[in-house]
């Protein structure tokens, strides 16, 4: 091996590399800039399957990968937020998304009759400007279009060197021989594509590769046909791995992907075999980039119309292969369900895995809220059996925040925008809040447990007074809940109205509970636990200002 094979091999690695680095970064920029529609996106997650489709290209587009997309889904379909119908349909769309990386890169080909259209003619310039970007923006967006624009740099200058170590190769016989080879045996032009997807996870990074060889002429039609075929195949490769260990839906999901691409490699397989051995000419052809592109994009299209109606089935055939598993633990309490919702496999999209904490950190607060709600009914109905139920549930609150507080340490390692850190951390300090209101509502049952074991009894306006201070406190966090659930101002704003309320009222009902004292017309004991009630109340509407706080330095 000569220097210049030394130096062409070297080429071909680097290349690689800075392809599938542009890759990843572009991804990385462009999920971020989607990151605040990500809410939207979990909220467009219903039975209607052809949304479902749409929703899977549209995630791919932006992630680049049909792989990350299918392994999300699987972590979906094991958190329950989505069932395996709705599965299908992201599936499926994920096959259309990955269509676009292909196109990408056969831009390279497109504008070969005028060369300042050639994306390696302004990949330099991309890089510069999205550096600028990246290092003097002042704003988020900024810096997040330097890093898009950076990564689609970084991939075309990789594909040009890829093709430029190539190029002297190109009249070798170890290519003619070798995709002569594949391209008259498909099941090995099928593995070789489903291998090599595999090892990259990623079948847009494979077809890139694929066309950067078709680029210099070297691989012909049938070849390019059958590898294609089998990096569909490859790319399930990850969402298998993935769900071993997983929930018994989860493995369907993985099983579905499988199928799916599956069938569709096969039926276009055979009719690919057909037509090759009845025009030969066709089959030895060199293919181009833009070829392969338009292949890949009519085979996931069609095999979407051509399965679509069949989804259903699917499923059934998913419940084959894997059968029910008696001795799988369901789900019966919501810690259980909390622990199931964080799944790390939605770390493949970090605006995703940001997305679920806050639906779970909404979770607990509205477990806290119904705690609360219970805690106050055992105070004024002096209901022993409900004070159990408050300390059962305060344990399921203190367990929640812990496997929460362990999720958003991880998800804060993710690549984040600062305005996302910020909601990491907001969400931080929101469990904490809500357990510190769970601490109070423990508080009152134990005060309600006092009054039952000591037959303790307010007077009646002490009592009508404490139902006020109740309630008013009461929505203060129920609407400081709806509002981290909604985003909305409104919510906001109502709780610093309750919250003052329950700050004036406090100081009312202190001042005119001592004075009953002072003039003996209230047992002692009982002024003691009503001062004790009104403080915990009080704190309760402090927490949930501050859980409002929280929501309003968001917007």
């Amino acid at each position: 091996m000569s220097v210049n094979d030394i130096s062409s091999l070297f080429s071909f690695i680097g290349g690689l590399g800075m392809f599938l680095y542009g890759m990843n970064i572009m991804a990385d920029g462009m999920q971020k800039t989607a990151g605040s529609k990500m809410s939207q996106f979990l909220g467009m997650l219903t039975n209607n399957r052809l949304m479902a489709v749409l929703l899977g290209a549209l995630i791919t587009a932006i992630i680049q990968s049909s792989g990350a997309t299918t392994v999300m889904v699987v972590g979906f379909v094991s958190a329950g937020v989505l069932n395996l119908t709705q599965a299908v349909g992201v599936i499926m769309g994920a096959n259309i998304g990955t269509t676009i990386t292909a196109w990408i890169v056969s831009m390279n080909q497109l504008g070969d009759a005028f060369a300042v259209f050639q994306p390696a003619f302004f990949a330099p310039l991309l890089i510069g400007i999205g550096a600028i970007f990246m290092l003097f923006g002042k704003k988020q967006k900024m810096k997040t279009a330097g890093e898009i624009l950076v990564g689609l740099g970084l991939l075309f200058i990789g594909l040009d060197f890829m093709s430029s170590s190539i190029s002297p190769y190109t009249d070798a016989p170890v290519f003619s021989e070798a995709f002569r080879l594949l391209g008259s045996n498909p099941i090995l032009g099928m593995l070789i594509g489903a291998l090599v997807t595999a090892l990259l996870q990623s079948s847009s990074a494979s077809v890139g590769i694929l066309q950067t060889l078709a680029m210099n002429g070297v691989v012909t039609t049938n070849a390019a046909i059958f590898i294609t075929l089998g990096q569909n195949i490859g790319s399930c490769v990850t969402a298998m791995i993935s769900s071993i260990g997983g929930s018994r839906t989860a493995k369907r999901a993985a099983v579905i992907h499988l199928t799916f691409n599956m069938m569709g490699a096969v039926i276009f397989g055979v009719i690919s075999f057909v037509l090759f051995s009845l025009y030969p000419l066709l089959a030895a052809h060199n293919i181009t980039s833009v070829q392969i592109s338009i292949f890949h994009t009519i085979f996931n299209l069609t095999n979407t119309a051509l399965l679509f109606p069949f989804a259903n089935q699917l499923v059934k055939l998913s419940g084959i292969f894997v059968p029910e598993d008696k001795k799988e633990p369901v789900a019966t309490d919501e810690e259980s369900e909390t622990m199931k919702h964080l799944d790390e496999r939605i770390f493949e999209s970090p605006a995703f895995a940001l997305e679920t904490a806050a639906m779970e950190v909404v979770h607990m607060g509205q477990i806290t809220m119904e705690n609360v709600r219970r805690a106050m009914d055992a105070v004024l109905t002096k209901n022993a059996d409900e004070v159990e139920d408050v300390y059962k549930t305060e344990q399921t609150i203190n367990n929640m925040e812990k496997m929460l507080t362990e999720y958003l340490v991880k998800v804060n390692n993710l690549s984040l925008t600062e305005r996302q850190k910020l909601i990491v951390n907001d969400l931080f300090y929101s469990i904490n809040d809500i357990e510190r209101v769970g601490d109070h509502a423990e508080n009152l049952a134990e005060q309600a447990e006092y009054m039952v074991q000591h037959n303790i009894s307010f007077s009646e306006t002490g009592e009508s007074d404490l139902h006020i201070i109740c309630e008013t406190a009461f929505k203060s966090f129920q609407h400081s809940i709806e509002a981290r659930r909604k985003g909305d101002m409104d919510d906001v704003r109502k709780v610093s109205q309750y919250e003052d309320e329950v700050d004036t009222l406090e100081e009312e009902l202190r001042e005119k509970h001592i004075e009953r004292l002072s003039a003996g017309k209230c047992d002692p004991s009982a002024g003691v636990v009503f001062l004790d009630l009104i403080s915990n109340l009080e704190r309760i509407s402090d927490h949930a200002y501050n859980l409002a706080g929280y929501v309003k330095d968001e917007m």
